[in-house]
C-alpha cells in the first residue's frame, strides 16, 4: 500500500506546467471510436484513469501506441467487440462514454455500470433519455448497461438537469446519426468544448458547445486520421492557484487558460490573494491570512465542485467564519472529518459547510476519501505544523499526474512511500 508522507510548514514557490485535462481525454478517448483508422492525441493526462480506459480500448479491438509518456496513436479500423469488460469499465465514472460511442459506430454495447469517487447519488437517466430519443433500446441490470439500436435518428433533447456526462454522451451518439440532433439545457464545461472541437477536427459537425444550446448535424462517416492537442486542465490549474493562497507562497502557474479560471480567480481577489494573468500562464501569490468568505458551487461557468475541497482547506485557515455551499454532489464534504483530524474547525451538514478558520493545521494520519480530497489533503498537508500520511492515495493517482513530483518542485517536503 503506497501513502504519501508530508512534512509541512513550507511556503510554495516556483513554477509548475499544468498537464492535459483528465475530464477532456477520458472522453475524447472513446469518441475515437466514432472513427475508422488512426489519430494522434497529444498533452494527454498520464493518469490511472487515461491508463484504465486505453486497456478497455484494446479489449474492444483498437491498437494504442505511447510515442511519449503523453503522447498516443490510437488505431480503431479493427473494433471487433462490443462487449466492453464489466471489472475495467465499473472502476471509474467515464466508462459511460463508450456507451454513446459505440451506439455510434456498432449500434450495440454492453458495459459495466459505472465506478469512481464516492460523491453520493450519480444517476445516468438523462444520458439514458437521450440515448432512447435517438432510437437506442437501453436496459439496465444485473450490474451492467446494455443499449442497440439499428439506426440513430437525430431528435430533440432537453436535458432535465444540467449534467456534464450527458451532454458529451448524447453528443457521441449523435455525431453519425441521421439528421440534426439539438441539445438543450446542455452543460458548457470546457471539456465539452473540447470533445467537440476533437470531433470537429475529425469532420463532425457540432455547433454551440459552451453554451446551453449544441446542434450536432450528423455527417455519414468521420476522418480516418488526425492529430489532437488535448486541452490544459483547469481543476489541476485551479488546485495549485489554491495552494499558494493557502502556503501564503508565489506561483507561475504554466499552460493554461486563465479565462477557463475567472471564478476562482474572482473569489482568490476577494480573500485578498493576488493574480497575474500572463498569456498562457497565470501568477497566484499570497502574503497574508486569507480573508473569511462564502462560496457555492455552480455548473460552469460557476464556482467548480472539483476545487471546492481545495478552497475548503484555504476558509480552514481563513479569518473568520466562512460558509460552502455544494449544489453538485451530496457527499463533497467528506474530507472536512479527515481535516477536523488536523485541527480544523469545520461543521458540515448535507450540501452546507460552516468553516471557522483557525491559526494552523496540525499534522496527522488521514484517508482520501475521493479525488479532490485527496489534492486538498496535500494541500492540508503542506501547510501544517509537523508530519501528515495520507493513504488511500490511488484515488489522486487518477486525476493528477506526478503530483508529488510537482510540488517537490515548489518546495514541498513530499514522499511517497510503499508500506
Amino acid at each position: 500500500m503506497e501513502k504519501l508522507v508530508i512534512k509541512g510548514g513550507t511556503k510554495l514557490n516556483g513554477e509548475v506546467t499544468i498537464s492535459g485535462a483528465k475530464n477532456a481525454a477520458v472522453a475524447i478517448l472513446p469518441a475515437t471510436l466514432l472513427i475508422k483508422g488512426t489519430c494522434k492525441i497529444n498533452n494527454l493526462p498520464n493518469i490511472s484513469d487515461v491508463k484504465i480506459i486505453c486497456n478497455i480500448l484494446k479489449e474492444l479491438g483498437a491498437k494504442i501506441t505511447w510515442t511519449k509518456p503523453n503522447e498516443i496513436i490510437i488505431d480503431t479500423r479493427e473494433i471487433n467487440c462490443t462487449k466492453a469488460p464489466i471489472d475495467m469499465t465499473s472502476k471509474f465514472r467515464a466508462s459511460y462514454y463508450l456507451i454513446g460511442s459505440m451506439l455510434g459506430r456498432c449500434g450495440s454495447i454492453e458495459v459495466g455500470l459505472p465506478g469512481g469517487c464516492n460523491l453520493g447519488a450519480r444517476p445516468i437517466d438523462q444520458h439514458i433519455k437521450g440515448f432512447e430519443a435517438l432510437g437506442a433500446k437501453v436496459t439496465v441490470g444485473q450490474g451492467k448497461i446494455s443499449a442497440k439500436s439499428s439506426k440513430l435518428i437525430g431528435t430533440s433533447i432537453y436535458m432535465d438537469v444540467v449534467s456534464v456526462g450527458a451532454t458529451i454522451n448524447v453528443m457521441l451518439a449523435s455525431v453519425l446519426a441521421e439528421g440534426t440532433t439539438t441539445i438543450d439545457n446542455a452543460a458548457k464545461e470546457p471539456h465539452i468544448v473540447d470533445v467537440a472541437n476533437f470531433l470537429n477536427t475529425m469532420g463532425a459537425d457540432i455547433r454551440g458547445a459552451g453554451t446551453d444550446v449544441i446542434k450536432i448535424n450528423g455527417v455519414k462517416e468521420l476522418k480516418s486520421e488526425g492529430t489532437y492537442s488535448v486541452v490544459p486542465d483547469q481543476i489541476e490549474a485551479g488546485t495549485f492557484m489554491l495552494a499558494a493562497i493557502a502556503s501564503k507562497g508565489n506561483i507561475l502557474i504554466k499552460n493554461c487558460i486563465p479565462e477557463h479560471l475567472d471564478c476562482i480567480t474572482a473569489k482568490i481577489l476577494e480573500i485578498g490573494g493576488n493574480v497575474e494573468i500572463y498569456g498562457d500562464s497565470i501568477r497566484v501569490s499570497n502574503n497574508k491570512r486569507p480573508s473569511k468568505v462564502s462560496v457555492k458551487t455552480l455548473p460552469y461557468p460557476g464556482f467548480p465542485t472539483d476545487v471546492q475541497p481545495q478552497m475548503g482547506v484555504v476558509l480552514s485557515i481563513a479569518n473568520g467564519t466562512s460558509i460552502i455551499n455544494e449544489s453538485i454532489w451530496d457527499s463533497r464534504f467528506q474530507y472536512t472529518a479527515e481535516l477536523n483530524k488536523m485541527g480544523a474547525q469545520i461543521t458540515a451538514q448535507g450540501k452546507t459547510a460552516i468553516f471557522e478558520g483557525v491559526d494552523k493545521l496540525c499534522g496527522a494520519p488521514v484517508y482520501a476519501s475521493d479525488l479532490r480530497a485527496g489534492a486538498a489533503l496535500i494541500i492540508a498537508g503542506i501547510i501544517a505544523d509537523g508530519t501528515t500520511e495520507i493513504y488511500n492515495i490511488d484515488h489522486i493517482d487518477r486525476g493528477y499526474e506526478n503530483i508529488e513530483e510537482k510540488f517537490k518542485k515548489l518546495g514541498a517536503n513530499i514522499q511517497r512511500i510503499n508500506e
